[in-house]
C-alpha cells in the first residue's frame, strides 16, 4: 500500500493540510549529494505518514489512505528540520534530557498533520508537520507501522528484503550498510557522523 508523495505517475494526494498517523521510519544511512557544485555526505532518515481522510481512487489501491514521506538529515540539531517539525508536531520544545533519549520509535503511530504542497515539477511533497488539534480522532489505521535501523543490533534483514528496491538501492550504498554486510573489510570507510553533518545545507 506504499505511496511515496510524488512518485512516478500514481495518483497524487491533494494539496492542503490533512490529518496524518506517522506509519513508517525508514534509516537509509548516509548518503551522498551535491550542494553548491561540493559532495555532502548526510546521514538520512526518512518518515511516512497515512492521510486518514483522503482515499486514493484509481488502480489496486483504490479506497486505501494515501501515503506521503519526507527525507531527513538523521539530526536533533538546533537547525535540523527533522527537529523542527517534531518540535511543531509535539507542541513544545525538547529539553535537553529529551533530546539525549529521543527514541524514533515513539512517533510511530502518533497522529498529526501534515501540509502538501506542489513543487515547481508538479510533484506533492510535505512541507510542513503539526500537532493534531484537540478532539479530532484519526480513521483507524490501515497499513502496518514500519520501523527499519541500519544501527548494530537493531537492522533487520527481513525487513530490509520487504523494502521496495527503490529504498535498498539507496541503503545498499550506504557505508553503515557495507560496514554491516562486509564487517571485517577494513578498507570500508565511514561516512561522517550525524554531528559532524553541515544541517543548514537544505534537503
Amino acid at each position: 500500500m506504499w505511496r511515496d508523495s510524488g512518485g512516478g505517475d500514481f495518483e497524487q494526494p491533494p494539496v492542503g493540510t490533512h490529518p496524518a498517523r506517522c506509519v513508517r521510519i525508514i534509516d537509509i544511512g548516509t548518503q551522498k549529494g551535491e550542494y553548491q557544485g561540493k559532495a555532502t555526505f548526510k546521514r538520512q532518515v526518512v518518515i511516512a505518514w497515512e492521510l486518514s481522510n483522503e482515499l486514493m481512487t484509481e488502480g489496486d489501491y483504490a479506497g486505501k489512505p494515501f501515503m506521503v514521506s519526507r527525507f531527513y538529515t538523521a539530526s536533533l540539531g538546533e537547525k535540523a528540520n527533522l527537529r523542527k517539525d517534531l518540535v511543531s508536531w509535539r507542541g513544545k520544545e525538547f529539553s535537553d534530557q529529551e533530546l539525549t533519549g529521543f527514541d524514533p520509535r515513539n512517533i510511530l503511530d502518533k497522529g498529526c498533520m501534515v501540509s502538501l504542497i506542489e513543487n515547481d515539477k508538479g510533484k506533492i511533497r510535505v512541507s510542513s508537520v503539526m500537532a493534531l488539534p484537540k478532539g479530532l480522532k484519526l480513521a483507524d489505521r490501515v497499513n502496518d507501522l514500519l520501523y527499519f535501523s541500519l544501527e548494530r543490533g537493531e537492522f533487520e534483514s527481513k525487513i530490509y528484503e520487504g523494502l521496495s528496491d527503490g529504498y535498498k538501492k539507496m541503503i545498499g550504498v550506504s557505508p553503515e550498510y557495507q560496514e554491516l554486510m562486509n564487517p571485517s573489510n577494513a578498507s570500508m570507510k565511514r561516512g561522517p557522523d550525524i554531528e559532524d553533518l553541515d544541517d543548514s545545507i537544505p534537503f
